[in-house]
């Protein structure tokens, strides 16, 4: 469960800088083509409306219904195995599963049941040092054997090429050890690169930051300070005019601090998102020096 909360944690950071965002369509996925998934669900026209940076590709058809595939890398097979038996009791509780064969080393799929207020179909599968997860959410209609086989062929397509993740470990242009002093257990701590312009640290209780750098309008970040929302804002008007910190949220991570900086017409999101109380729960005073250091970098 540490490791669903240090991924849950880049989620929410995902999906914050996502809303800010005009949405716009990315030109391929690098685990699947889009002949291979056409030959592979050919009764669904699926438009590929983002690629993460390289760590999964998010999908969309004419219904409403939508397709999340994701890829995770580890820092080895041991922890691997960790996360997917993790990613399989936590599916568990959503649905039947059964064992499939011919997709890496090990794979389980199901559908969630008739009566099932949210219909899904999943895939969860392990290969060496990276897990493959692949769901679908269909509406109108349910998450049935028709839906599961060709979204199980698709998972056979995707496992050939977990590799081409931009996910890494052990290196990050914006962070390194030093910024981990107060926030982060430096004798378990790792350094993961997870996409273009974004990497994290976490440590093995799974607190965790995070640097994601986007290129951004300076309107669009003016628009963000703004902007309602869970969090209490502070504008840090050290570190520019369009910075500012959001903390003490009442939905997600309450004790997670995020600040956001701007230069040169690229904005850095740096979090701190602990999986419980933290002596650096609901104050940007101490991660300021963080953002400070990757402003720099900008």
């Amino acid at each position: 469960m540490r490791m669903i909360a240090r991924l849950f944690c880049c989620l929410v950071l995902f999906l914050a800088i996502a809303a800010a965002l005009p949405a716009h369509a990315a030109e391929t996925c690098p685990f699947i083509s889009a002949k291979e998934l056409g030959g592979a669900m050919p009764a669904l026209k699926w438009s590929l409306i983002s690629n993460q940076d390289g760590r999964g590709c998010i999908y969309s058809a004419g219904r409403g219904d939508t397709m999340l595939l994701t890829v995770f890398r580890n820092p080895d097979k041991d922890r691997a195995r960790e996360l997917y038996a993790t990613f399989v009791n936590t599916l568990a509780e959503r649905m039947p599963l059964g064992a499939v064969s011919g997709i890496g080393e090990e794979g389980q799929r199901g559908t969630t049941a008739a009566d099932a207020p949210r219909q899904e179909a999943a895939v969860v599968a392990l290969s060496g040092d990276y897990i493959l997860q692949i769901s679908v959410t269909p509406i109108g209609r349910r998450a049935d054997d028709a839906l599961l086989g060709p979204l199980t062929q698709v998972a056979r397509i995707a496992i050939g090429n977990v590799t081409r993740t931009s996910e890494r470990f052990g290196d990050c242009e914006w962070l390194d050890a030093a910024d981990a002093d107060g926030f982060l257990d430096k004798s378990t701590l790792q350094v993961q690169r997870t996409g273009a312009g974004s990497c994290m640290m976490f440590d093995r209780e799974a607190n965790t930051m995070v640097v994601a750098v986007i290129a951004i309008s300076r309107d669009t970040v003016i628009s963000m300070m703004k902007r309602a929302g869970p969090c209490q804002h502070v504008a840090i008007p050290e570190l520019g005019r369009e910075a500012f910190g959001e903390h003490s949220c009442t939905k997600g991570n309450g004790n997670a601090v995020n600040i956001f900086v701007w230069k040169n017409g690229r904005q850095a999101s740096i979090l701190f998102a602990p999986v419980k109380p933290h002596p650096e729960s609901g104050s940007v005073e101490h991660l300021k020096a963080v953002a400070g250091r990757v402003y720099g970098k900008l």
